[in-house]
């Protein structure tokens, strides 16, 4: 039935005490943030992140987080198309920078959820 394949039970990162419901993901989210993971995994293994650092860590140790972070996404979101025609990765790419974008953005203020 392919409405039990979308259904999936979300996972508590912070205990609540409260009792999670499944969810009924109707556009593939389960799955597409599964694979989200997956890439965004494999940028710690490629050739720019084999040292301790990457280069994404010292730009934000600087204090231009927020505009790398934004502008990379404008970057892959005009090349999405373009660039190799319409690349899954670009747009992988767009969520990954969206993500770290949200991650300097809760560093610097106080509305983390």
């Amino acid at each position: 039935m392919m409405e039990d394949f979308y259904m999936k039970i979300r996972k508590d990162p912070v205990p609540t005490g409260k009792k999670l419901q499944p969810i009924e993901y109707k556009f593939n989210e389960f799955a597409l943030i599964g694979e989200l993971e997956d890439y965004v995994n494999s940028t710690y293994d490629q050739h720019y992140s084999q040292t301790k650092y990457q280069s994404t860590d010292f730009i934000l140790d600087c204090g231009h987080g927020e505009g790398f972070c934004l502008g990379n996404v404008l970057k892959y979101v005009q090349r999405y198309g373009r660039k190799e025609g319409k690349n899954r990765k670009d747009l992988l790419k767009v969520l990954h920078y969206a993500l770290i974008a949200l991650h300097v953005h809760d560093m610097e203020h106080d509305d983390a959820k």
